[in-house]
């Protein structure tokens, strides 16, 4: 038997309520613990997490949800419990790697994983050249520190695009822009990794008149037999990150899978809605099978 947290804000939040209920029928104790209400010793020489006056010194292994705002407190979290040899179903510096987009495309396109022809600025003179190297319109674009489809905005003339471009550097933004995968017809593949498999697949589908296939903008998910090619590209990019469990993102272009983004902390309420796999309970097998203290390949730090 195991001691396990799940780092979540929200103990009702479907994936979190699922994750303590699949470890509990598996024999394990498990809890919630609010990431931000943590603090932390960290000059001892015996590093401490605190919760609400608790010493959280009994946990074998933490489960990190951690939401996009919370990243930078979250993962120094994570990291100090790997300090302390606790296992993290994914370690610190694999969750700083993925929620950086420029930084995880880099890393993808390194390693030779098929992506979007991508463009990255912060303030160039030339506007147009920039549009003219992704290919020109219709592309997307997208803010760096958007998520869950927010902040991505489909530019469908030159025109459009370079206005869309001119505002966001009016307000300093960071923003990547992408060629548009027409051929994917507003639908992407949902890839859920666990380990070196992809133990689930979907395919998300976007509202009509809309681009953006998640499905907290109204989206669609249906069941899908994804190819050989589309699961390796998937445990791949999972890899390349460091994250033992992902949701890697993939669109059908004409010249195979691109992947779109891979997701530190994907949700469970579509995948296992679409599948009907115990998806929760795989992630605790996981934890099962290879939690050992002091594991982290980091140890804690980097």
């Amino acid at each position: 038997m195991m001691n396990i947290a799940i780092l979540s804000s929200k103990a009702s939040l479907y994936s979190t309520r699922r994750l303590v209920e699949a470890a509990r029928q598996r024999g394990h104790q498990a809890r919630v613990i609010d990431t931000a209400r943590c603090y932390m010793n960290i000059a001892s020489h015996k590093p401490e997490v605190h919760y609400k006056g608790e010493n959280l010194d009994a946990i074998d292994a933490i489960i990190p949800r951690i939401g996009a705002s919370m990243t930078f407190y979250g993962t120094a979290v994570v990291r100090q419990f790997e300090m302390m040899g606790v296992f993290s179903l994914n370690e610190s510096v694999a969750i700083t790697r993925a929620r950086d987009k420029l930084r995880s495309l880099q890393l993808l396109a390194r390693k030779g994983i098929g992506l979007p022809v991508t463009g990255f600025a912060h303030s160039p003179d030339d506007i147009e050249d920039l549009i003219k190297m992704v290919g020109g319109a219709p592309l997307v674009i997208k803010l760096l520190e958007g998520t869950q489809g927010i902040g991505v905005v489909l530019a469908e003339t030159q025109k459009a695009a370079e206005s869309v471009v001119e505002a966001f550097f009016g307000l300093r933004a960071n923003i990547m822009i992408q060629e548009f995968i027409k051929e994917a017809g507003g639908s992407d593949i949902r890839c859920f990794v666990i380990g070196d498999r992809v133990v689930a697949a979907m395919m998300r589908h976007a509202k009509e008149g809309e681009f953006r296939s998640n499905l907290h903008r109204g989206g669609t998910a249906s069941l899908i037999k994804i190819t050989p090619e589309e699961r390796s590209t998937a445990v791949r990019a999972a890899r390349i990150m460091g994250l033992n469990v992902a949701g890697v993102d993939i669109l059908r272009s004409n010249h195979g899978p691109v992947v779109m983004e891979v997701n530190s902390s994907p949700g469970l309420e579509g995948i296992e809605g679409a599948t009907g796999k115990d998806v929760a309970g795989m992630m605790i097998e996981f934890i099962e099978k290879n939690a050992r203290p002091y594991k982290t390949k980091t140890r804690g730090m980097g």
